[in-house]
């Protein structure tokens, strides 16, 4: 390419910014190019001019921005129960009975996620929380077994945040149907 070449619309570069900023906002920051080059683009990301021989050096910055999700209906929600739940109950409710919904509890928080069952139920990639107090899971986001406990009291700082993170994605999307009791508390 000679100088001042211009990226055309069918060229790769082209087609990759074109879907950078389709897909996530991409913004692009040419400001620490050097005035001479500035003058000689075209800002439009379809118009990219290359200067190769003066061996420019171009510091192109993306910074993504937030997606933004296309405004979806607010979920409804049923009033929070506190309904006590034995830990024995709570197992039950684990996706295997299609009679029965699909509970999962976050710091004792029992939530019905029966509205997705492709996530929670047999199978699915979050099966392995069904039916169980899977805090300290959550807050290390490890899908194994072992750590599908209710015990967080070994999660660092930052898992905290985490765990915490799940909790509240938790109640703003699911239905909250009690509390996880002990034994000896009693519950259904």
């Amino acid at each position: 390419m000679s100088s001042g070449d211009v990226i055309g619309t069918g060229s790769p570069i082209t087609w990759i910014m074109a879907w950078a900023q389709h897909s996530c906002r991409w913004l692009i920051d040419l400001s620490h190019r050097p005035d001479s080059a500035k003058q000689k683009t075209n800002t439009t990301p379809s118009h990219l001019e290359l200067d190769t021989e003066k061996k420019m050096s171009t510091d192109i910055t993306y910074q993504a921005l937030t997606p933004q999700p296309p405004s979806a209906p607010p979920i409804e929600l049923d009033p929070p129960k506190d309904d006590p739940i034995k830990v024995e109950e709570l197992a039950r409710h684990n996706g295997s009975d299609p009679n029965l919904p699909i509970y999962v509890a976050i710091k004792g928080t029992v939530f019905d996620v029966s509205r997705n069952p492709a996530s929670y139920g047999p199978g699915a990639g979050y099966s392995v929380f069904a039916g169980k107090d899977a805090s300290r899971a959550l807050g290390m986001s490890s899908l194994k077994p072992e750590h599908c406990v209710a015990d967080y009291s070994t999660l660092d700082e930052k898992e905290l945040k985490v765990l915490d993170d799940w909790l509240t994605f938790f109640t703003k999307r699911y239905n909250i149907v009690g509390k996880v009791v002990s034994e000896d508390e009693g519950g259904r």
